[in-house]
């Protein structure tokens, strides 16, 4: 039986890791604001958050993974998580805060609905929790006014990117360690970024508060982020730790609505209410049917 406080530790590292990734959406509004597009952000985003991930591989001294696995992390961060970035952050230039993180969370139900096309079997129970999310979702986005279509379409497709990104990363090789999977897929994102940017040019902070944003979204929400979710996933396992994770779009929603202003409806509640309690039961299926 694990210990009581590693457990409690885990928990609180989890926690505080949801919590910085749930300030995102905050602090991308606050660096749009100021000038920056969504490719600009995104480099540097990636280049800051790259150097500091290869400083925490580096102390913890670890070793890069064999080819098969290097292979494996330039695809899931030049593709998947480039493309999940994209996606998530144009989101936000159309949607409110508190729907695109909404939208995001449906990514637990959409891994295990497409486990199923790839063969895996599904239990009647899991498929009416992927159905009561796929409600949730209906109610979140509400009428086609309450957002515009085009940021629906983009933050559905970062969730649906975002459960790709996490299939493809269930088969990494044994020898891809946490820090080194995450230095080399921001890396290999911001390469992709670098790259657009030498044909679109940047548009840099024109602020200190844009480039505090700038900052803000690469330490707390990318490297303090991931750093307090392996500190807890070490702890806790995979199961336990998406149960907890589910207080970031709550987070979300509640800093939108005092820090931006938005509106939360009643329906987008009982919408988001849905998609977070699917999660939460789908997490606690796995964990009845994880080894002790």
């Amino acid at each position: 039986m694990p210990d009581r406080k590693a457990a409690a530790l885990g928990a609180a590292y989890i926690v505080a890791s949801a919590l910085c990734f749930g300030a995102m959406p905050i602090f991308a509004r606050a660096a749009y604001a100021d000038g920056l597009d969504t490719s600009t952000l995104l480099l540097l985003r990636f280049a800051l958050a790259a150097a500091l991930l290869w400083t925490l591989f580096l102390v913890r001294g670890e070793r890069l993974p064999g080819r098969r696995g290097l292979l494996m992390l330039a695809g899931m961060g030049g593709i998947g998580y480039a493309g999940q970035a994209f996606s998530y952050f144009t989101a936000l230039t159309l949607a409110s805060a508190g729907l695109v993180a909404l939208l995001l969370y449906l990514y637990p139900a959409l891994v295990t609905l497409l486990s199923r096309l790839l063969g895996h079997h599904l239990s009647g129970a899991q498929v009416l929790l992927v159905g009561m999310a796929l409600l949730g979702s209906v109610l979140t986005i509400g009428r086609a006014g309450d957002g515009k279509p085009l940021g629906i379409f983009f933050g559905l497709l970062a969730a649906l990117i975002y459960s790709g990104y996490i299939l493809v990363g269930s088969r990494l090789p044994a020898d891809v360690t946490p820090a080194a999977s995450s230095a080399l897929v921001a890396t290999s994102a911001g390469l992709v970024y670098g790259a657009v940017a030498l044909f679109r040019g940047v548009r840099l902070p024109q602020s200190a508060a844009g480039w505090g944003a700038v900052a803000a979204i690469a330490v707390v929400c990318t490297v303090l982020a991931i750093a307090f979710f392996l500190a807890g996933l070490a702890r806790i396992g995979p199961v336990k730790a998406s149960i907890y994770s589910t207080v970031e779009p709550a987070f979300t929603l509640l800093l939108a609505a005092l820090l931006l202003g938005e509106t939360v409806t009643a329906l987008r509640l009982v919408g988001g209410a849905l998609i977070i309690g699917a999660v939460i039961l789908l997490a606690r299926l796995d964990l009845r049917r994880a080894p002790l």
